[in-house]
């Protein structure tokens, strides 16, 4: 009787222990991966995020979390690569500004006046997608997702009527944007180099009275409180994507790998829907608090154009291939048959 007395003591005292540390040892073996984006908190693009989040944590069991530093709170987009490089975060959400510090050709996708249309650039995007990711994982990191920002619009705190009045602009040039560097030189307009981040106050102070983004961006990142004006014709189209450090990767199983891919499909196809009608709605709502959306002249629209048609050569082993950029423009030229 008092053996088995003892056994059960013993068997109660184990099965107390393990209910106690359980948690703990669940816990330890979770992976939280350091996610870090300029989308502010409650914008569509980190909704999305969020609840992609959710799904991650539930399917794969409490596994794998995503922790998101939301509105730049780790810096504009070089800082988070630099973080990333440096193991102090896993990944990111990043525009293909971002995307550029670690491969650029993703950028051939947004030169200036290259699509028309939305379905011109998911064709050509599909068509090469596996090609950047394969570029991507070379250089030690895993595209899971890609997303979009929109099309680019110029957006001014005074009127322009022609190529001499937007030279005269302090227009914001995002500091790695290459392409903008590149464009506003051939137009004349001396940017002012700033990050993100430092768009706002700049506008709220006067250093810059002219800036450049989708209207979703506009409105989420609050530059539209500080403009008046707007092109109505965009002169590019912006896209991101969510990328994952390899090494990070390659600590998950490979069922939760898989988990990780399918759910980040869905991000993709989700984000793609919503900012798109979410960039709609931003639009109609600058209209609505005041700011005008004006014609570009035939005139200065001709001249900006074969400015920007420009750029595509003059980038060429700079940013991306010939043999890349000639792809793009003959899988576009078949898209348009």
């Amino acid at each position: 009787m008092m053996r088995r007395s003892i056994l059960l003591l013993v068997l109660s005292a184990c099965a107390l222990f393990w209910t106690l540390v359980s948690p703990r040892v669940a816990s330890a073996n979770s992976l939280e991966l350091k996610m870090a984006t300029l989308a502010p908190k409650g914008s569509a693009w980190a909704k999305a995020m969020e609840k992609n989040a959710k799904d991650v944590e539930e399917k794969t069991a409490g596994r794998v979390k995503f922790k998101y530093f939301f509105g730049g709170q780790q810096g504009d987009e070089r800082d988070v690569v630099r973080k990333i490089k440096l193991s102090q975060l896993d990944g990111a959400a990043v525009t293909a500004v971002g995307l550029s510090l670690i491969k650029g050709d993703v950028r051939v996708l947004e030169l200036p006046f290259m699509f028309r249309t939305d379905r011109e650039l998911d064709l050509v995007r599909d068509k090469l997608a596996k090609d950047f990711e394969k570029q991507f994982e070379d250089a030690g990191y895993v595209l899971l997702a890609w997303g979009d920002v929109g099309w680019v619009h110029l957006f001014t705190n005074v009127s322009v009527g022609g190529r001499a009045d937007l030279a005269k602009t302090k227009m914001w040039a995002w500091t790695d944007d290459i392409i903008v560097r590149s464009f506003f030189k051939r137009l004349g307009i001396n940017g002012v180099p700033l990050g993100v981040p430092d768009v706002l106050p700049s506008l709220q102070t006067g250093l810059i009275n002219a800036c450049y983004g989708s209207p979703l961006a506009a409105v989420a990142l609050q530059w539209y409180t500080k403009i008046k004006y707007g092109t109505s014709l965009p002169v590019s189209y912006s896209i991101g994507a969510m990328v994952l450090k390899k090494e990070t990767w390659n600590k998950l199983s490979p069922e939760d790998q898989k988990i990780l891919r399918e759910t980040a499909s869905v991000l993709g196809s989700d984000l793609m829907k919503l900012v798109r009608k979410d960039n709609e709605r931003a639009r109609k709502a600058m209209e609505k608090s005041g700011v005008q959306f004006v014609q570009v002249p035939a005139a200065m629209l001709a001249d900006i154009e074969k400015e920007g048609r420009a750029v595509w050569d003059e980038l060429v082993g700079k940013l991306y291939s010939k043999e890349l950029l000639e792809k793009v423009k003959k899988t576009l030229a078949e898209a348009r048959k």
